[in-house]
């Protein structure tokens, strides 16, 4: 039994490495995207409720730049704890930008084809500075 339970948390440790992997490459690739202003490639990243509700890339580079300046050009991009609240994955990434500001955001990702992709991005309270 012991082997048994063993032999399971190590595959599903691994398929949970695998799966982090793979929505971190995601996120970091479509901000690699938005890092030289390649809007098209960058909105491929985009679920497809994204995708329809922007339409094009043209307008979805527009709300990127505007609403989201951080990611568009961040200094910093850290991983944090990846959950899963009410049946959906929600990716912490910590950014800072070219000014220094921290900011914390929850990148909501699904599998689409199986590939993973961006479905909303959530800005959070800014973390509270450390005394």
């Amino acid at each position: 039994m012991r082997v048994f339970l063993a032999v399971t948390l190590a595959f599903w440790a691994t398929f949970s490495s695998a799966q982090d992997d793979e929505i971190r490459g995601a996120i970091g690739a479509q901000i690699e995207a938005f890092k030289v202003d390649d809007f098209d490639q960058a909105f491929t990243y985009a679920s497809p409720l994204i995708q329809g509700l922007f339409g094009d890339s043209d307008r979805f580079g527009l709300m990127v730049r505007n609403g989201y300046p951080m990611v568009w050009r961040p200094d910093q991009v850290r991983y944090l704890d990846l959950r899963e609240i009410a049946g959906n994955l929600w990716q912490r990434v910590m950014i800072t930008d070219q000014a220094g500001v921290v900011h914390l955001l929850d990148y909501q990702m699904i599998q689409v084809d199986g590939a993973w992709r961006i479905n909303g991005v959530q800005l959070l309270p800014p973390p509270k500075a450390s005394a």
